[in-house]
């Protein structure tokens, strides 16, 4: 089975459409949408209505996509969000499952037990396998940090499939994963920057400028990023 797995679009729809025009040209059996779909510019109800329009699409739910959770209440990146999704399109984030399993592959957006908890490079072996532990499935594909990784915990293979729409990487692009039977390959896609920092800038969003130079045209680096993180 041939899967496609796209985390963290973050709103970024040409990004996305980028990423669907290669994923296509792979012919997978399934697309699996990790969570994380719509906070952000410049596209959010865009790419809701997007990922809702694909076929064979599971689609799972992100700690961004909580759009009612009680930690986000008076962020105004959240308020900017809500004023542009419909309703109907909030619920669905909302609702969205926790996870989904296909074929040995379980795909989640951050770990097996929450939508929140950080593995990095710098997880330590013996936390790793903490947090697998009780998996029935021989894989895990998860997201939520925005860096591609494959890591082993015993008998596990735990994949980070990066970012479509907000990666901290080396260099800018929309990054996920393809999966074909045993084989994980982690892809890089590029796309129009220029244009996508355009529209960014043209969103609305408190934090657009920002947003355009320090995570389209340019992006933050792992290092940053695991300074963060940690592990």
């Amino acid at each position: 089975m041939r899967v496609a797995a796209l985390y963290d679009i973050h709103g970024n729809l040409p990004a996305l459409e980028a990423v669907l025009a290669e994923v296509e040209r792979e012919s997978v059996d399934a697309i699996v949408v990790g969570g994380d779909i719509a906070a952000g510019p410049p596209q959010p109800r865009e790419t809701v209505e997007r990922v809702r329009s694909l076929q064979q699409a599971h689609c799972i739910r992100g700690n961004a996509d909580r759009l009612d959770a009680p930690e986000f209440r008076g962020d105004e990146g959240l308020a900017w969000l809500l004023e542009l999704l419909e309703p109907e399109q909030a619920d669905w984030l909302i609702d969205l499952p926790f996870s989904a399993t296909l074929e040995d592959t379980l795909y989640v957006h951050a770990t097996p037990q929450d939508d929140e908890t950080v593995i990095t490079e710098l997880t330590t072996d013996e936390r790793l396998v903490e947090l697998l532990a009780g998996v029935e499935q021989r894989r895990v594909v998860a997201g939520h940090t925005h860096m591609q990784l494959e890591r082993r915990a015993g008998d596990v293979l735990f994949i980070n499939a990066g970012s479509v729409g907000r990666p901290y990487e080396a260099l800018p692009g929309a990054y996920w994963a393809l999966l074909d039977g045993d084989a994980v390959e982690l892809r890089r896609t590029e796309y129009d920057l220029e244009r996508a920092a355009e529209l960014v800038r043209d969103s609305g969003h408190p934090h657009a400028d920002e947003l355009a130079d320090e995570n389209v045209l340019r992006v933050p680096s792992r290092a940053e990023a695991l300074a963060v993180f940690g592990g």
